[in-house]
């Protein structure tokens, strides 16, 4: 085989892919990525060592953070980003071995911490053994890459929250620890599962943390009409997660006579006040992130990639020239925004080029309506306790997660369109967009799609739920009538779902596919202690979920 990656719901045959990466990934980035996963576990044991004698290195946890985050599914293609990236590492290892040996301390100079490489094509040799294989017990690899797919996820959180200044330390310590754990072949399979539900945990603590920086920074998400239409002025669409690019990017084109407008998970956006005063600022564009080989090609204007999700154009694309990227995002071809240094990134030249185009073409008009996060569904409270207590609503349906390109995602559409008046949606990441723009109606002026946001802001579904547990004074979670029925795609998917079986979550659906990365005996443990099941047919699970 060429490769082997089987990291996210698209992977191969439903085994894994060994040729080319289904998202478009080539063998050569693949062996990059498992190096680079490779040598922040190697670097972890030196952080990890320093903190043991109370020294906390901010280099290493943000490279470690980054670099986890480079490698989520579909977030960087760009083979000279990675070799530049492991050449850093290794300037970063002598660094911090260099720390230790001050403190008369010296690890074993296992083949971990002392590997090097000089070319790119040494490194993608070296790679061949380091990568998710090199593990051969299937449970224990299963279990590890678990963990690591969870990290990854989690890392994404971090990275936002860190962009808006706040930071966790006890989350980087638990990272690096968790990744030294990969590592150690003494660990059993029951310990293994144990930092399994640990990463869950953390995962919760790093979703509460993004939502502190987010609403500190940008206000509460309040419920807001979105425009789906356009103007005639020339314009930018802005596409991934990352808010403070979203901040300088409005900054930076007002008055410049540039529109701008969101795209998939950036959606969200236009949830919050402090960005709500920018004229500019238009609406959103398109749909869910595969979607973009056709939106791209009828907006005309400059795109910009803060992070995930990108889906390598076709040879026919008109728009690569048009596309830039920042932060952990990159593709060949793309444009790349560096870092501002301490200063605010530099969108001037991405600003300037957006001017020399015409306005987008209109693809749809009308408004979709968003905005329901825990602060603004705490407000209505009241509201739905009494729908729930009279009978108006009859059950919660969680359906959030990613959406995909795979046909079989249409289920999540028809089960919504399924789902009884009297059940409402709470969804947040961009599986919405297989029904939010649905006309489902509302409940005596509740919407019926409750959308909390990106998949960075699931945190709100589990305030939601364990604020009503308060309300309705249960004892467990799993009494509310809420079902769970979750779309997944990559790996913050998967630190979702560990934070969810953290808090005591049962009987969640999957899918559409369960992830290949679960071995057999692994699937059992989850299922067997948790209830996880994969979908079925949409008039199966409805039956069900109401029964």
């Amino acid at each position: 085989m060429n490769m082997f990656c089987y990291q996210c719901q698209e992977a191969s045959k439903g085994l894994g892919c060994e040729v080319k990466g289904v998202c478009g990934k080539t063998p050569e980035v693949s062996a990059l990525q498992d190096l680079l996963i490779y040598q922040i576990k190697g670097l972890s044991h030196y952080t990890t060592a320093l903190r043991a004698l109370n020294i906390e290195n901010d280099t290493a946890n943000r490279f470690i953070t980054e670099s986890l985050f480079m490698t989520i599914t579909n977030a960087n293609f760009d083979h000279s980003r990675f070799v530049l990236r492991i050449r850093e590492g290794f300037k970063l290892r002598s660094q911090l071995k260099a720390a230790l040996h001050e403190k008369n301390v010296v690890l074993p100079q296992t083949e971990l911490l002392t590997w090097s490489a000089i070319t790119a094509g040494e490194m993608e040799e070296i790679a061949e053994y380091v990568g998710v294989l090199a593990t051969e017990n299937e449970d224990v690899r299963s279990l590890r890459e678990l963990v690591i797919y969870g990290l990854k996820g989690m890392a994404a959180y971090l990275e936002h929250a860190s962009n808006l200044g706040y930071f966790d330390t006890e989350i980087h310590a638990f990272t690096q620890r968790a990744l030294v754990a990969t590592t150690d072949d003494s660990l059993t399979a029951d310990e293994l599962t144990a930092l399994v539900l640990e990463t869950g945990k953390m995962g919760v603590q790093v979703m509460a943390l993004l939502d502190k920086a987010n609403t500190t920074s940008y206000g509460n998400p309040e419920i807001t009409k979105v425009n789906l239409g356009v103007r005639k002025n020339p314009g930018i669409l802005i596409s991934g997660h990352d808010l403070k690019d979203m901040e300088e990017l409005l900054k930076q084109t007002e008055g410049t006579g540039v529109d701008v407008y969101t795209h998939s998970e950036m959606l969200p956006a236009n949830y919050y006040p402090a960005f709500k005063k920018y004229s500019h600022f238009v609406g959103n564009y398109g749909g869910a992130w595969w979607s973009q080989v056709t939106d791209f090609e009828t907006f005309n204007g400059v795109v910009l990639f803060t992070t995930n999700c990108i889906v390598p154009p076709r040879k026919t694309a008109t728009y690569v020239d048009r596309v830039y990227t920042t932060g952990a995002s990159g593709f060949p071809g793309f444009k790349h925004i560096a870092e501002g240094e301490g200063k605010p990134k530099d969108f001037s030249g991405l600003i300037q080029h957006a001017q020399s185009f015409a306005s987008p073409t209109e693809i749809e008009t009308g408004e979709i309506v968003g905005g329901f996060a825990h602060a603004q569904v705490f407000a209505l409270a009241d509201k739905i306790v009494d729908a729930v207590k009279s009978g108006a609503i009859r059950k919660f349906f969680v359906m959030a997660g990613c959406d995909g390109r795979m046909k079989g995602r249409s289920y999540y559409t028809d089960f919504a369109t399924k789902l009884p008046k009297d059940t409402v949606i709470l969804t947040a990441g961009c599986a919405k967009y297989r029904y939010n723009k649905l006309p489902l109606g509302d409940i005596g002026g509740i919407p019926r799609v409750l959308d909390a946001g990106q998949c960075n802001d699931s945190f709100s579904l589990v305030m939601i739920a364990l604020k009503l547990k308060e309300v309705f004074e249960l004892n467990d979670i799993n009494e509310l009538p809420i079902a769970y029925n979750i779309a997944w795609y990559e790996q913050k998917a998967v630190i979702v779902l560990l934070a969810l079986l953290s808090l005591g979550v049962k009987n969640i659906h999957l899918g559409p596919t369960l992830p290949a990365f679960l071995s057999p005996n692994v699937a059992k443990v989850l299922v067997d202690n948790f209830g996880i099941a994969p979908i079925g047919s949409v008039d199966e699970d409805m039956k069900l979920f109401l029964n």
